[in-house]
């Protein structure tokens, strides 16, 4: 068996050479894939930057932790605590205490992220000058990297200032050192101090009253200190996503590879059984030759991967998606996972395909015409009814149970997996149907499309059922992120009635004088919010934090339009809450024991419930019940009769240069409108183009193989008087045609997946709009449909060169 076995791939290479290419492939993204996830998992912290030299850096509490039957439950603050003043004063005590201030700054010509710090603070990194000298005057600063010179004027949004000296960049920020004095005007508020002083004495000092970082502790005074963890969580997320896609698609791309090389082999199979090969012989060769090649590719796959992994880290480091260290680890998991999962991924494509070479008879095998017969068989039908029934229930169950876990992005990359498989599965019994209408154009091309199709059935459907997945896999996935992002875009429009809507400068929020100076502005009423969060405990172990904004309810009232369930907004006060139906204490009038931003307790009455919506319906509470939250955001509505265009003009100027900028409502809505995050995005987009490369080996394998078979057919056309390109025009028309249907397939479950999403938001109250990603559908089968051209043509250009008498005779 093994002798005709090897025998059989050295004839047939080119028959193989499509599986190979999609095993290798597959196994060496699923090794890439893996050996990233690995080296996502165990990733080293990042050492401390600004306070790397600093012996003691003392940090106000920033983090909730709440005692469980199960152990304490820890959350972040919206708001840390500051260090006490007692605090402070024992710690001078003890030695030098430097205060620590960061606040965003914006200079022309510099950067965009531009930070703002006490020169003091600089020794601690250690910035060392590159040129220059320390501030020593109110208007003098020193930045780091080259983008302003010594003796330089930077008019920045806090007054003009002069460059002084530059220090050597350290590569986690772009600084701006003002003097300790200026600073300390500029930005008041203290989060954390340096201390020079004996660390066991800082402990005794501090007490539990705020935390004591040392070592590589310090990294937790950074800022964002957390920005690592998260890149490298989304990382694992993007690979994990990628990693389960090429699995998912190569699977099908070699099963479907497999079958159609059963089926031109239907001869050869037939002259076996003739000679005495039983079923049995039969499958064990076919499953003989999937081991082979499944063993040759998983290994050339592990190799490929090994190379491409490191490539793969560099990549996303320099893009900026991972930490600037991030590299690949030492890891054998991933090789031996890779491996085995391309050896029976092959196995697996090869199983069905081995059952149907070892069911024919031989004589009803010699007897078969050239037609196919029966392309749909009795096993892929029920298990594409068993696929399509699991995604009806699911939905289903779905929508009555949970219609919000329909808007998880886990959700909805994975859910049109099934109804794609399922699709795929029974595509071959709307493909007939399908093809016959798309080719009903009256001419001689048209009905011997029709004819070439119905009789070449397993060839039309290897071709359309690729299509089908790419197209179905880009219209759900992109539809999904753009039908979420306009609902919570809608959600926005709203409930927003205010006229203008006012935001200070980037990282800061409104002061007392300019509210008074907005609030003075005639004919417009302002309504001033702040960001906060809340804490609540359910199930007395799960630890909730929800988003909340902090509100006067009457001024709230006449510039927002809040979806109330239940209650009213106007019972709003200082010992109540507006929550939404997510909670899982939702009923007017009850008590609710929550946490506020800083990290208060309090019992707070229920009274209003908002709708879940796509998440965005958060909590409202008082400013009083928001300790520490800065206002950011002003809406502004108007007097009746007052003219919008001079309350405009009023607030931009109560707000001065620098102060912020005043938006229209639509304005507003179209700079907050949602867009997917880039790494989401990215992954997205690699989702995407693993598929396509999947498609365009599968429609490539398919033509190559299906040429051998269509000569004698091409070379009679050309004996009843059509001319070469009449036939490539024919080629070229059978495999558009199986592109477009299996593009309209996909459309048609795009939509039946968007249905989904489309049906929870509107159980959600949210206000659906049916989106489809036109661009991406039609840039995906417009790809599609150039690689099945060319690959068809290809080959019959090829052999048409030859004489069509010589391409004529019987079949072998």
């Amino acid at each position: 068996m093994l002798s005709v076995t090897l025998r059989t791939l050295r004839i047939r290479w080119a028959g193989f050479t499509g599986s190979f290419v999609a095993l290798c492939l597959g196994v060496a993204l699923l090794t890439v894939m893996g050996l990233a996830l690995a080296s996502t998992a165990d990733a080293p912290q990042r050492g401390p930057e600004r306070f790397a030299a600093a012996p003691v850096v003392v940090k106000g509490q920033d983090t909730l932790r709440v005692p469980t039957p199960v152990g304490d439950r820890a959350s972040p603050l919206a708001h840390p605590r500051p260090v006490p003043a007692a605090v402070v004063s024992r710690l001078r005590t003890l030695g030098p205490v430097i205060a620590d201030r960061s606040f965003p700054v914006r200079a022309r010509g510099g950067p965009a992220d531009l930070v703002g710090h006490p020169w003091s603070t600089a020794a601690f990194a250690p910035y060392d000058l590159a040129t220059g000298r320390a501030p020593r005057a109110t208007g003098e600063v020193v930045v780091t990297g080259d983008w302003a010179h010594p003796g330089q004027r930077v008019r920045t949004g806090r007054g003009t200032v002069r460059v002084v000296g530059t220090l050597t960049a350290r590569g986690f920020e772009n600084a701006m050192f003002f003097t300790d004095a200026r600073a300390a005007r500029l930005h008041p508020a203290t989060a954390q101090f340096a201390v020079r002083a004996d660390p066991a004495s800082v402990r005794r000092a501090v007490g539990d009253s705020a935390q004591v970082l040392t070592g590589d502790a310090r990294r937790l005074a950074d800022a964002d200190p957390s920005r690592d963890r998260e890149a490298l969580t989304a990382m694992n997320a993007l690979f994990g996503t990628a990693g389960g896609v090429t699995a998912f698609v190569s699977v099908f791309v070699v099963a479907s590879t497999f079958a159609f090389a059963v089926a031109q082999r239907r001869k050869e199979f037939a002259l076996l059984r003739t000679a005495g090969a039983t079923p049995a012989q039969i499958r064990r060769s076919v499953l003989a030759e999937a081991l082979t090649v499944g063993t040759l590719a998983s290994a050339a796959g592990c190799a490929f991967g090994s190379y491409g992994a490191p490539l793969l880290a560099a990549r996303v480091a320099d893009e900026g998606l991972a930490p600037a260290w991030f590299t690949i680890g030492a890891h054998t998991w991933p090789y031996h996972a890779s491996f085995w999962t391309g050896l029976f991924v092959a196995l697996c494509g090869a199983t069905a395909a081995s059952w149907r070479a070892g069911r024919t008879a031989p004589t009803e095998a010699l007897r078969e015409a050239a037609a196919d017969s029966g392309p749909l068989t009795r096993g892929r039908l029920l298990c594409g009814v068993a696929l399509l029934l699991a995604a009806a229930v699911t939905l289903a169950l779905a929508l009555t149970a949970d219609p919000s876990d329909l808007l998880h992005r886990k959700t909805y990359i994975s859910r049109p997996m099934l109804l794609i498989t399922a699709a795929a599965l029974l595509a071959p019994l709307l493909l007939r149907p399908l093809t016959r209408l798309l080719s009903c154009f009256p001419s001689a091309v048209g009905m011997l499309v029709r004819a070439n199709t119905a009789t070449g059935a397993r060839r039309t459907a290897a071709l359309a059922s690729p299509v089908l997945v790419t197209v179905a896999l880009a219209g759900s996935l992109l539809g999904a992120t753009t039908t979420l992002n306009d609902a919570k875009t809608t959600e926005t429009s709203d409930r927003t009635t205010a006229a203008f809507i006012v935001t200070p400068a980037a990282g800061t929020a409104f002061d007392t004088a300019a509210l008074h100076r907005l609030g003075a502005v005639p004919g417009a009423r302002i309504s001033p919010t702040s960001s906060t969060a809340v804490h609540v405990l359910e199930d007395g172990v799960a630890l909730i934090r929800s988003e909340a904004r902090a509100a006067l309810p009457g001024a709230l009232a006449a510039t927002t339009h809040l979806p109330l369930t239940a209650g009213r907004l106007s019972d709003l006060d200082d010992g109540s809450i507006v929550v939404n139906e997510e909670w899982q204490r939702h009923r007017v009038g009850d008590r609710v024991r929550v946490w506020l931003g800083d990290g208060t307790p309090r019992t707070l009455r229920i009274a209003a419930v908002m709708p879940t919506g796509t998440g965005g319906n958060g909590v409202y509470v008082t400013p009083r019940n928001a300790p520490g939250a800065g206002v950011d955001r002003v809406d502004v509505a108007l007097e009746q009769g007052t003219a919008p265009g001079t309350v405009a003009a009023a607030l931009r100027e109560a707000l001065g240069a620098g102060g912020g900028q005043v938006l229209t409502r639509d304005a507003w809505i179209r700079a907050t409108h949602p867009e997917t995050n880039r790494t989401t995005r990215l992954g997205l987009f690699l989702v995407l183009g693993i598929a396509l490369l999947y498609t365009g080996i599968s429609v490539a394998n398919t033509t190559v193989m299906a040429a051998s078979d269509r000569v004698r057919d091409l070379a009679v056309l050309r004996l009843t008087g059509a001319t070469r390109w009449q036939v490539l025009r024919l080629t070229t028309a059978e495999s558009l045609t199986a592109v477009a249907a299996g593009a309209l397939l996909g459309l048609l479950v795009t939509v039946v997946n968007l249905a989904g999403m489309w049906g929870a938001l509107a159980l959600l109250s949210v206000r659906p709009t049916a989106t489809l990603p036109w661009q991406a559908l039609g840039t995906t089968a417009l790809a599609c449909a150039l690689l099945a051209a060319t690959c068809a043509t290809a080959p019959a250009a090829l052999a048409l060169r030859r004489r069509p008498a010589d391409l004529a005779g019987p079949r072998e």
